[in-house]
């Protein structure tokens, strides 16, 4: 569930399909997202899971598979 919805917010910022999306992809390498789309991205999470990510642990994600684990930490 928070894959398919990550999947959405991340389409959403980066205007791209979300098809193409899957655990393994980078945001920067995969994606081309420089750190203000990451913050977007970041946002966006906050507000669909209604959770608050520190910053220091927003600049540590680079794969969707990290952001789910850390929404998925942060739900629990």
């Amino acid at each position: 569930m928070e894959f398919e919805k990550l999947k959405q917010i991340i389409a959403d910022v980066l205007n791209v399909d979300p098809q193409e999306i899957t655990m393994e992809t980078t945001f920067t390498d995969d994606l081309g997202a420089d750190s203000l789309d990451v913050f977007q991205i970041v946002m966006g999470i906050e507000e669909e899971f209604d959770i608050e990510v520190p910053p220091e642990k927003a600049e540590k994600i680079s794969t969707v598979e990290e952001a789910v684990e850390m929404i998925k930490s942060a739900i629990n």
